[in-house]
């Protein structure tokens, strides 16, 4: 129990989250103490104070990194940082700013030991305020020295910095990812391995995860330790020599399984006594690895099972890189965030393991892969870090909590190291971001570098590219590079007709020619890439088509601007102008951009086209598809191809419009903000006149020909189920592609097929 001092409100209790006192150096007369202060409850996060000469104060946020986060979290008794804030996300705080300018290594016992300006020494207010986030519960001790036995307690990178696998049979040397070996640990930047005498499946678990593995699986030690015995015995071998060196061990490492890193777990260098050896009849610790479907030897694709219970699916959206990304769950049928309260590393570890990684890095919070856009499922998700899924967590209902997106999960998983960039590279560009692709094939047994036929090269090609190098996105894929000079021993073409999903790890996972076939013969028309960091992320806001939807009998006399500019059927052609009328389905669009990049046209303002209906100029002459179709998806409605002036229509609070079509403006969506084309405006509809009454599927296409690269192009797809008695119309279960699960999209079709005695 915690006593409370007399005099002390328990208002401000919650406020005040941790208090560490660190002893003072011979340095600093009066090292400060710390403390995390702010609205968001106990959850080790908060606006970073220091106490230094009886005063409290803040940090600024100048220079603030995730190295100076690491520190002042160790020093408040954490395990790791989570990330870091800046401009007083926590609200602003009062008195001196202390400290400004920090930069930390990340090693250091304190954050006096940082390099600073001095203390007082500062040129920022308080709306420079730095926060942090730290992860996991309070450690039962603050003091980070060793013991006498070498124990070193639960805080990362003091002791183990990496772990490795060192293949030791045949077959595990030529496999990629290496999955099965002697465990090596980096101790003070030298390598170092485990000794076998005490370990467990629990710590195998927690190397298999910090190497991007999901399981560990048994291993036949007696065959390893007839080799082991081999080698101790051959006298060309060192092995002898180096095994009775203690430096050659680390004793003992105790894992419960559910920690994120080796160095979280209790480890012993070196044996309690003096002189005792550090492995006497033991040998090195082997650990085998499953690695997850995306990994496994073949197509890159698998099966995962799932056992009946409480698993609920999850997915990555918006990521940059392979394994990271906006947590998004599905449940009732619907996929959803997750807000970010209490959200740590052993929850974000149990949906990397899930979706077949390793362990979490980060755990990210305030919705830094982007804002999602519908339910937010999950919220306080408490994991004990052995869970199979993330539904067998404890959680609340979002609801309850007042969560909005602004707060949505994110995590950066650890994934399997396959040297898949090492296969291919860029030449030729103004950066290392862009230029012609080259990849690392074998040609009659031998590897050769080469170009990419560019024929039919596109943007989810591209992406492939940019990912499997680290680059992040695809902004461009050119099919013609003759401005940029490749490699001099890259010249002949070495792949044709490439075909990716979007979703491959690697160029050499697509579909492509067998014997290459590129008639345009390379050079000039060779494939390159430009790649960028973040992307946009369009996505149609589908209640809103499905609230404002309704007909119209617009007569033909106010008509004739949206006929120039072919927003109706064919058939208007051949009526009697102005006499009569057209039957159009009205709605609202609105497009969220969701990504972490603004949306721009691709084309110049010379290249702008004057719509003289909106009375503005349009910058993407295709940029929606408007279709009514039965329902085995044929088309009903000739459909109509909308251009659009892009523009911030609206922004949530906090963030300024920047794109404007007005007086030839700027053109584009912010990042969070949205574009709206309003129901009352023309050509914003289907022109229904000759369809009959029945049932049909309402879709609209945003970005339909991939003009503008995206982050995520699985979600531009909104489509509603439809129903029209030939004077009124219902929309109804208006949802984006991959806003349900594939079980209750085939369940709406097949009660409409079923409703209407389809087959």
């Amino acid at each position: 129990a915690m006593a409370m001092p007399a005099g002390v409100s328990p208002i401000l209790l919650p406020l005040v989250l941790l208090l560490c006192w660190v002893a003072p150096s011979g340095q600093e007369p009066a090292l400060a103490q710390l403390r995390l202060v702010g609205p968001r409850g106990p959850a080790g996060e908060g606006r970073l104070e220091v106490l230094y000469q009886g005063r409290w104060g803040t940090v600024c946020d100048d220079g603030f990194d995730f190295h100076a986060a690491t520190v002042a979290c160790r020093q408040l008794g954490y395990a790791a940082a989570v990330t870091w804030t800046h401009s007083a996300t926590y609200g602003q705080g009062e008195g001196p700013i202390w400290l400004d300018n920090l930069r930390c290594g990340g090693s250091e016992g304190s954050l006096a030991e940082c390099v600073h300006n001095g203390w007082g020494t500062s040129d920022c207010h308080h709306g420079e305020d730095a926060g942090v986030v730290c992860s996991g519960q309070r450690l039962p001790s603050t003091h980070l020295q060793a013991t006498t036995s070498g124990h070193l307690g639960e805080v990362p990178g003091l002791s183990l910095e990496e772990v490795r696998l060192k293949p030791i049979l045949a077959r595990a040397k030529l496999s990629m990812p290496v999955m099965e070996g002697a465990v090596e640990v980096k101790h003070n930047g030298r390598w170092r391995q485990l000794c076998d005498a005490g370990w467990t499946r629990n710590n195998s678990r927690v190397v298999c995860g910090m190497l991007g593995f999901p399981r560990e699986k048994h291993v036949n030690t007696s065959f390893y330790r007839k080799l082991w015995n081999m080698k101790l015995k051959d006298p060309n071998s060192s092995l002898k020599t180096l095994s009775q060196k203690n430096s050659f061990w680390v004793h003992r490492v105790r894992c419960h399984g559910a920690e994120p890193h080796l160095a979280h777990c209790p480890t012993q260098m070196a044996p309690p006594a003096p002189r005792q050896h550090a492995c006497p009849h033991g040998m090195h610790a082997i650990v085998s690895c499953l690695p997850g479907p995306a990994f496994q030897k073949g197509t890159g694709k698998g099966r995962t099972k799932t056992s009946l219970g409480k698993v609920l699916p999850v997915r990555l959206r918006a990521g940059t890189h392979a394994g990271e990304g906006r947590v998004e769950v599905l449940r009732h049928g619907q996929w959803g965030t997750v807000c970010d309260k209490q959200w740590d590393l052993a929850a974000a570890s149990v949906v990397c393991r899930q979706l077949g990684y390793g362990t979490a890095k980060q755990a990210l919070v305030g919705a830094q892969m982007g804002q999602g856009l519908g339910p937010i499922h999950m919220s306080e998700v408490r994991c004990t870090g052995h869970e199979r899924s993330l539904g067998e967590c404890r959680f609340q209902d979002a609801e309850r909590s007042g969560c909005r997106h602004e707060a949505d999960a994110a995590v950066r998983c650890r994934v399997p190291h396959m040297d898949f960039q090492s296969q291919v590279r860029l030449a030729g560009g103004r950066s290392p971001e862009e230029g012609v692709v080259e990849v690392l094939v074998l040609v009659q047994g031998q590897l050769q570098w080469g170009t990419v036929c560019g024929a039919q090269w596109g943007l989810n090609e591209a992406m492939v590219v940019c990912r499997q190098l680290g680059l992040g996105f695809a902004s461009h894929a050119l099919q013609e590079t003759w401005y940029w000079a490749g490699s001099p021993d890259a010249t002949r073409v070495v792949m044709s007709g490439v075909r990716c999903a979007g979703t491959e790890l690697a160029l050499q996972q697509c579909q492509r020619h067998g014997p290459v076939h590129c008639p345009s013969g390379g050079g000039r028309f060779s494939a390159g890439v430009t790649c960028t960091a973040h992307a946009p992320d369009l996505v149609m806001n589908a209640q809103l088509v499905q609230e404002t939807a309704y007909l119209e009998d617009r007569p033909l006399g106010l008509l004739y601007c949206a006929h120039e500019e072919r927003c109706l059927s064919r058939s208007a052609d051949h009526m009697h102008w102005p006499y009569g009328h057209r039957r159009l389905l009205r709605f609202s669009s609105q497009i969220h951009n969701l990504g972490r990049a603004d949306f721009r046209p691709r084309m110049g303002r010379h290249a702008w086209t004057w719509h003289q209906c909106h009375r503005h100029f349009h910058s993407i002459e295709v940029f929606t598809h408007y279709d009514l179709l039965t329902l085995n998806g044929s088309k009903v409605a000739e459909g109509h191809k909308a251009s659009f002036c892009l523009e911030d229509t609206n922004c949530p609070e906090g963030l300024q419009r920047r794109f404007a079509c007005a007086n030839f403006g700027e053109q584009g969506v912010s990042v969070g903000c949205w574009d709206t084309y309003r129901h009352d405006i023309d050509c914003q509809w289907i022109d229904i006149t000759d369809v009959p009454p029945g049932s049909y599927t309402f879709q609209v296409v945003v970005n339909p020909k991939h003009e503008v690269a995206e982050s995520d192009f699985s979600n531009n797809v909104m489509q509603c189920q439809c129903k029209y008695d030939g004077q009124r119309i219902w929309m109804h279960g208006c949802h984006t592609s991959d806003a349900y699960g594939a079980d209750v999209v085939s369940d709406l079709e097949r009660q409409e097929r079923l409703a209407n005695n389809l087959v």
